[in-house]
């Protein structure tokens, strides 16, 4: 499991769950009740995410490390 992307976590009041977002992976997104439920279901569709991206024979970005927000 490739866990070097970065994770944006936040509480969305609409879901009534936390949301991480995988800004490096178009569409990589998952939700939980709790902080380690949203980033295990956020290591999972990381790992499906690569799997799809690799079965439609797509290009994988390779994880950056921290970005830089303006």
């Amino acid at each position: 499991m490739n866990s070097h992307y970065e994770l944006v976590i936040y509480w969305s009041q609409d879901d009534d769950c936390l949301v991480v977002e995988v800004p490096e992976l178009p569409g990589c997104m998952a939700d939980g009740k709790t902080y380690q439920d949203a980033v295990a279901n956020a290591e999972t569709v990381i790992a499906e995410w690569i799997e799809t991206a690799r079965s439609l024979d797509r290009s994988i970005p390779e994880p950056k490390g921290r970005l830089m927000f303006a």
